[in-house]
């Protein structure tokens, strides 16, 4: 009888040892079992993690940013200590973010899995669904950047407040568009295609004040407002076709951009040529002038984008385009790849009437006064002219080289015959 009381007590130990087990390897991911749930964090720090959780991370977070890193990278440094700042920030949205680190060199299944071939890789999962993250790495653009992703396609707007909301939180760093009495329904579509680009929104009620506030005098109106320029239009439709998205596309760059590294991946995705003028410096009294005058030109000729860049401000980028100071302020129009063109007699703005000159290049332009160019070189050829005198030179002397070697030779038979 003692002896069957003893075995209870260790029947019982051994059945609580084997679901204990069984717990710990749910928990751990091991043997194929499906890991258990991730608890998020709620201090907005930035989650480290591996193999063994980090599917579980992506179903746990709505939405996840995570940064695919090597140790010994020399980028992927700089970019921690962003993280770091933007995490906290991320996590407090009303929308929030979570932010976390995989040491992709370390795990090598995660890697494979989504395709990480250099570092650092930055994907967003939405609910799951990853994408590549290639926009800004500074922590206040990449907070601005990460925070247009979450918001809504289209938001509809139902009162001034609403409106006064939507543009205070939206920011200066992305243009943004409000269609006053425009049925959502007209843009959605673009809504989605620009997401990345600009916010959207429809203002289902408001009042005259409103009307005065972006300048529109009757809607259907979708207004563009671009906040980092102080630059305003409206387009009053048609809202069907192309029509309406000509005006988005176009509308997602001020009148005249300046050209910088940020600015420049939005020519290059814009499609239109660039009418691009280089100064010394954009910071010198006369170049506001100038600008002021592109802009004019610009909002005459939609089917082009006005940029301006200054030497000083980029030096690396303006060397492509052959210039020299004593030719500046220089305009070309640039395809924004491999070619640029110089209308004949106008490619060099004298200072005065800058309105005339601009004028008579766009007309040069249109005509087809034009010598085509190769970005970083100076000739139109495929070789460029100085490249041309020094491949002549360079077979000039393999052909001399050639006589003398032949001469030696000729000279040297005799005395061989001689000898033998």
């Amino acid at each position: 009888m003692a002896l069957r009381r003893r075995r209870i007590p260790l029947l019982l130990f051994l059945v609580l040892l084997v679901v204990l087990r069984q717990q710990n390897c749910v928990a751990s991911g091991d043997g194929g079992g499906e890991s258990a749930e991730f608890e998020i964090p709620r201090d907005g720090s930035v989650l480290e993690l591996d193999e063994s959780n980090f599917e579980a991370a992506v179903r746990a977070a709505d939405y996840l940013f995570v940064d695919f890193y090597a140790p010994w990278c020399g980028h992927c440094k700089r970019l921690s200590p962003q993280l770091d700042e933007a995490a906290p920030v991320l996590a407090g949205l009303s929308t929030p973010i979570v932010v976390a680190k995989v040491n992709a060199d370390k795990y090598r299944k995660l890697r494979s899995k989504y395709e990480v071939d250099g570092f650092p890789t930055l994907m967003f999962f939405d609910h799951g669904v990853p994408s590549e993250y290639t926009g800004s790495r500074n922590a206040d653009l990449l907070v601005e950047n990460l925070k247009k992703l979450v918001a809504p396609d289209v938001s509809v707007l139902e009162s001034d407040s609403a409106i006064k909301g939507f543009v205070e939180s939206a920011g200066i760093s992305f243009p943004l568009f409000i269609g006053f009495g425009v049925d959502e329904s007209f843009i959605a579509e673009y809504g989605a295609k620009y997401k990345k680009k600009a916010w959207f929104s429809t203002a289902k009620d408001f009042s005259e004040d409103m009307m005065v506030v972006y300048d529109f005098d009757k809607f259907p109106a979708l207004v563009s407002v671009n906040p980092k320029y102080n630059e305003q239009s409206v387009f009053y439709g048609p809202f069907e076709g192309s029509f309406l998205e000509d005006f988005i596309r176009q509308s997602l760059l001020p009148l005249t951009v300046p050209v910088n590294r940020e600015t420049l991946k939005l020519l290059k995705d814009d499609g239109r040529k660039v009418v691009l003028t280089i100064l010394k410096d954009e910071s010198d009294e006369n170049s506001p002038r100038l600008i002021k005058v592109l802009r004019s030109a610009a909002n005459a000729n939609h089917d082009l984008v006005f940029g301006y860049v200054g030497v000083e401000q980029w030096l690396e980028f303006t060397e492509t385009f052959d210039v020299k100071g004593s030719e500046l302020p220089k305009i070309i129009v640039w395809d924004t790849k491999e070619e640029y063109e110089v209308v004949e007699g106008s490619e060099r703005l004298e200072e005065g009437d800058y309105g005339s000159q601009v004028s008579r290049f766009l007309e040069g332009y249109r005509e087809g006064r034009t010598v085509k160019k190769i970005v970083g070189r100076g000739s139109p050829t495929l070789l460029g002219l100085n490249a041309i005198y020094i491949l002549i030179l360079l077979v000039a002397i393999l052909v001399a080289l050639m006589y003398f070697s032949g001469q030696g030779e000729e000279e040297q038979r005799p005395r061989r015959t001689h000898e033998d």
